[in-house]
């Protein structure tokens, strides 16, 4: 089955998911009978291209590391939205939206405007911005399932991590009733750096470098990005209706310093922990740096690591970690997506006698 997909958003994310989409084309092809053509990509920097017979997206995304322009010698698609249009007009059988813009932390644009004009054209979506499931949850999915399309978000938490499948798919008829979790890797590395007596503007710097923290890096210190994360889990898996602006936030700076100084002096460490709780009423969140016992689990996260421990009515905890994380696990999350909406297409009607279906 052929997919034709417009990447709207081109930065490390998108280009890594390009390469590894050819990457991994003979295995999609073989066990998914997926055929993936990338038509058009749209970028606030770059530029943005279409060709309805596929773009060499891997040639692009060298380009844009090279500080060029996509669109050269190309039919220009405009802006993300005239991209979504475009892929709109595709015949292929399945047409995918894949975004990966910036996160918003103000209100979840462009993201959730793209998602929504995406569905509303008949596209299904994969995307890795938090924006969408933090910001606007309950609309987008059900305009997806009024359009009967897919509004997947996998790799918005914990990377290529199957947290939202793992519910969806593996927990039928069991409650969420609350989280904790340590869900952002820039702070994580910061913290365990520091540990080991190393500043905290050099272990952010290193983030910086490897591509990791957010372009703002306030984003992931001052404990927006873990926000975002944590109202995006609650909303999807304790049907919560709460914007990151909601979560009872505190990030970590260089006075955090002391803090995990003095925690590993006692023998203990100290993570930026997300939470959620339900309550009479509703659901209470968090982010803030927590002082954890040497023999809790988040306490032992070293680096990039996470890990989300869901606490649940029938099957008590559930912990769920990733020991390391980086870009190829965010573009797994998007390919994961891809093969879940193959998944969910109808089979095909079996042929007749002649070869040919009735």
């Amino acid at each position: 089955m052929r997919a034709d997909l417009a990447l709207v958003g081109f930065g490390h994310v998108g280009r890594r998911f390009a390469r590894l989409l050819e990457e991994r084309r003979d295995w999609l092809s073989l066990d998914y009978d997926l055929d993936c053509r990338i038509v058009a990509i749209a970028t606030r920097r770059h530029g943005a291209a279409f060709r309805a017979s596929g773009l060499d997206a891997a040639a692009l995304a060298a380009r844009v590391e090279e500080g060029h322009r996509i669109a050269e010698d190309r039919d220009d698609a405009g802006d993300s939205f005239d991209a979504i249009r475009l892929l709109a007009k595709s015949d292929a059988p399945l047409k995918v939206m894949v975004e990966t813009t910036t996160l918003d932390i103000a209100a979840g644009q462009p993201a959730i405007d793209h998602v929504r004009a995406a569905l509303q054209a008949g596209c299904h979506v994969a995307t890795a911005n938090k924006g969408p499931a933090a910001f606007a949850y309950e609309e987008l999915s059900v305009l997806a399932e009024d359009r009967g399309r897919s509004f997947l978000f996998e790799g918005a938490v914990m990377d290529g991590v199957p947290i939202f499948n793992l519910v969806r798919e593996t927990l039928p008829a069991v409650q969420i009733t609350g989280f904790r979790g340590v869900v952002n890797s820039t702070t994580n590395h910061i913290l365990t750096a520091i540990e080991e007596g190393e500043s905290f503007d050099a272990a952010l710097e290193r983030m910086q470098t490897l591509g990791i923290a957010e372009a703002d890096p306030s984003l992931d210190v001052d404990g927006w990005d873990a926000a975002a994360k944590t109202a995006a889990l609650a909303n999807v898996l304790m049907r919560a209706k709460m914007t990151p602006q909601a979560v009872d936030r505190e990030g970590i700076g260089p006075g955090t310093v002391r803090l995990a100084m003095a925690a590993k002096a006692r023998g203990a460490r100290v993570r930026l922990v997300a939470s959620a709780q339900t309550v009479s009423g509703g659901v209470t969140t968090a982010v803030r740096p927590v002082e954890l016992p040497d023999t809790d689990l988040l306490a032992g996260l070293r680096g990039m690591a996470n890990a989300l421990v869901l606490q649940t009515d029938l099957l008590g905890e559930i912990a769920i970690c990733q020991l390391g994380g980086s870009l190829t696990q965010t573009a797994y999350a998007l390919l994961s997506d891809l093969v879940t909406i193959r998944r969910r297409q109808p089979p095909a009607p079996p042929a007749t006698a002649s070869g040919r279906n009735p």
